[in-house]
């Protein structure tokens, strides 16, 4: 069937912003999911039409769905009927918190309070009532490439309860306004955009219509709802903690017992502005890092996990997501080779004055510990003034200070919108280190394009030798870079079993200030989505390697200085990720180095209804060098059980079989609200290279209660 491409591309001015109304309660409504049933929603406004973008863009969708707002004098409430014909179809892969929604029937909506066409939060259900929910910053200016802007680690307090039955599934929600951020007046107009995916059928509709190239954080064409009343009152949460943990085995060989104790506190200065404490700060449930292969000589990026940094983070975000960052806190509470350092507590002020300035302060101290790290003070400034069209101009200052040394980053940033589908931005930046006086600059600029049937992007970046962000991150120094992308969509019409065909290219060139040619890598590419979900991607890449200094690609193999010009083959091919089984497989054959090397990365996952869930991959590499012969393989257990969508237990188990690794992690967690209650963590490290028979045990034992004052 021939493609339909052509028919599909419409001005984005001809997608009409819908608008909508919300009412005050006369009764509340009694949160059980069963909103045909409940009169508190009768005579309320219903929203509905939704338009579909997958897979016929611009129909209309396929079942009915309809929404309703209220609200009374302290919380917000909303409900939603979703539709279907076939109500034993729905798909239900997940009953965890925060667990992806892309892959089952699901429900999403949009809150942009100040109407920015920015900032925004994002709340979720899915039939079994599992709480999504996440915040959305700058997502305009981030959206291509690399980060969304929308950070899904972002918790609040709020309610969900669905039902099901022969018209389909329903569900309420109750989100107190003291959770929400917003403007000082009384009576409000917010934009907000709704989203249902109907994963059965692969079908997803909006209220407001959303082209092909964006998704729910499009908040430029997010509709309106009118009529919303909001308080006046101030929020205080004081968060105290409860901690016990026994340490053993190792090297060197441990025993250890500790209790520990702290709180958090937030008080919101005004509804637009949060106000955060810390003392004695503790990370004690998060998940332990994945391990990753490395087989260049530049750095890898582990991202931060810990709830308190994750929390407002895309408000001190300056840089290239895992490039070039400018602020990142996995700097702060945590030492060379990944070891914990205690943090004495800290501070956050982070919101918006007035409409359309965004600000955040953040100063956070870390202890002393003996032969490893001095007492440190980190401190961060970040402001940001939001400007029509999805642009913005903003500037960060972030300050290392222990009693020895300290370290600067300047930066000014700044996004400007052309139309509606394009954006240039950029950023210049600059360190002041003892001891460094030349080349301490960075700058990045970006130009791209993001249309219903094409995409493009350049973009230019330039660090310098000297350039030293103590308290950010850099894969590499000394580097001038250029980037180009372009991508072509391709959807086919719905008679037809291909969703869609994305055929694209692009190339990246490092050179150091000298002219000497690094890395260049051009990547040819074809994309294949199947209206299953099933998908192929096939790509030719041609890469090369400039090798000045001989370094260790693993132990006992190190690669010789030298020029590579190389080519590899990449295939990837995934099935229908909503089946109860599903399998992914990467395979990687070509040039590398002086050699070859052959990478296959299978995976599978099995899920038992919305309640248990597993996952195994593994990522073997062989690889034949001049130098050297060598195999690496990891492998990754992933194991969930969800007793309620408040209640789960997890395990991620992980072996390095070069480095003769083997790490488990096991969480058990039972949330009472947004990110607190009962967590039991156990690790085990067995490190069978270093400390043979010798392994690392851990137990811990944490309790968490908010309370609302």
């Amino acid at each position: 069937m021939a493609p339909a491409g052509l028919a599909l591309c419409v001005s984005l001015q001809a997608w009409s912003a819908p608008a909508g109304q919300a009412r005050v309660l006369t009764q509340t409504p009694v949160l059980d999911g069963r909103v045909l049933d409940d009169p508190a929603w009768h005579g309320l406004s219903v929203i509905s039409d939704f338009t579909q973008v997958r897979p016929v863009e611009g129909a209309a969708a396929s079942a009915r769905t309809e929404v309703r707002i209220g609200f009374t004098p302290d919380t917000l409430y909303l409900s939603v009927v979703c539709f279907d014909d076939a109500p034993e179809d729905i798909i239900v892969s997940s009953s965890r918190r925060d667990a992806d929604l892309a892959q089952e029937d699901s429900f999403r909506f949009v809150i942009d309070a100040f109407r920015s066409e920015q900032d925004g939060f994002v709340f979720g259900t899915n039939p079994a009532g599992i709480e999504y929910d996440g915040q959305l910053q700058n997502a305009e200016a981030n959206r291509i490439p690399g980060s969304t802007g929308f950070d899904l680690n972002w918790d609040t307090t709020w309610d969900v309860a669905t039902a099901r039955g022969d018209h389909g599934w329903s569900a309420e929600f109750a989100i107190p306004f003291k959770s929400l951020r917003y403007g000082a007046a009384t009576d409000q107009i917010w934009n907000m955009n709704f989203q249902r995916n109907l994963r059965g059928i692969n079908e997803v509709a909006y209220w407001a219509p959303i082209p092909v190239q964006f998704g729910l954080n499009r908040l430029s064409l997010a509709g309106s709802i009118s009529g919303i009343a909001v308080p006046e009152a101030r929020n205080l949460q004081i968060t105290p903690y409860a901690l016990a943990s026994t340490s053993r085995g190792g090297t060197p060989s441990v025993s250890e017992d500790d209790t520990e104790a702290g709180v958090d506190l937030k008080y919101s200065i005004t509804p637009s502005l949060t106000l955060d404490l810390t003392y004695n700060t503790d990370f004690a449930q998060v998940e332990v890092d994945q391990q990753q292969i490395n087989l260049n000589r530049f750095s890898l990026f582990f991202p931060e996990k810990r709830p308190f940094f994750l929390e407002n983070a895309s408000q001190f975000s300056v840089g290239l997501p895992e490039q070039l960052e400018l602020f990142f806190s996995r700097r702060i509470g945590i030492g060379a080779g990944g070891q914990q350092l205690p943090i004495d507590g800290g501070v956050r002020l982070s919101g918006k004055l007035g409409d359309s300035t965004n600000v955040g302060l953040l100063h956070m101290r870390s202890e002393a510990v003996r032969d490893v790290a001095e007492e440190t003070d980190f401190t961060v400034v970040r402001v940001r003034e939001e400007l029509a069209n999805r642009s913005s101009l903003g500037a960060l200052i972030v300050n290392r200070d222990d009693e020895t040394s300290d370290n600067q980053t300047y930066a000014l940033d700044g996004a400007w919108g052309l139309g509606e589908d394009s954006l240039i931005s950029g950023f210049v930046a600059k360190t002041e280190t003892d001891g460094i006086n030349d080349d301490d600059h960075a700058i990045h600029v970006k130009a791209a394009s993001d249309s219903q049937l094409w995409s493009y992007s350049a973009s230019y970046t330039e660090v310098g030798a000297g350039f030293n962000p103590e308290v950010g991150f850099l894969t590499r120094q000394d580097y001038r870079q250029a980037s180009l992308f372009a991508l072509r969509r391709v959807r086919f019409r719905e008679s037809s079993s291909v969703l869609e065909m994305r055929p694209h290219a692009s190339y990246d060139g490092y050179w150091n200030f000298d002219g000497y040619y690094e890395t260049g890598r051009v990547h040819l590419d074809h994309s294949t989505e199947w209206k299953s979900g099933a998908q192929l991607h096939t790509a030719l890449n041609l890469t090369h390697e400039g090798v000045q200094e001989p370094f260790d690609i693993v132990r006992g193999v190190t690669v010789q200085p030298g020029e590579y010009d190389n080519e590899e083959l990449s295939v990837f091919a995934g099935t229908d990720k909503s089946a109860p089984l599903s399998f992914d497989f990467n395979f990687v054959w070509g040039g590398f180095f002086s050699g070859n090397r052959v990478t296959a990365s299978p995976s599978v996952t099995y899920r038992f209804g919305e309640t248990f869930n597993a996952s195994l991959s593994v990522n073997h590499n062989d690889v034949d060098l001049d130098e050297g012969d060598f195999q690496v393989t990891l492998t990754q257990l992933r194991l969930s059980y969800a007793f309620t969508p408040k209640m789960s237990i997890q395990a991620l188990v992980q072996h390095n079989d070069r480095d003769k690794l083997l790490a488990s992690n096991l969480r058990f967690s039972w949330l009472r609200s947004a990110n607190s209650g009962l967590f039991i963590v156990y690790n085990e490290t067995e490190d069978r290279l270093n400390s043979p028979g010798r392994p690392r045990r851990e137990f811990i034992v944490k309790y968490s209660h908010i309370f609302d004052i």
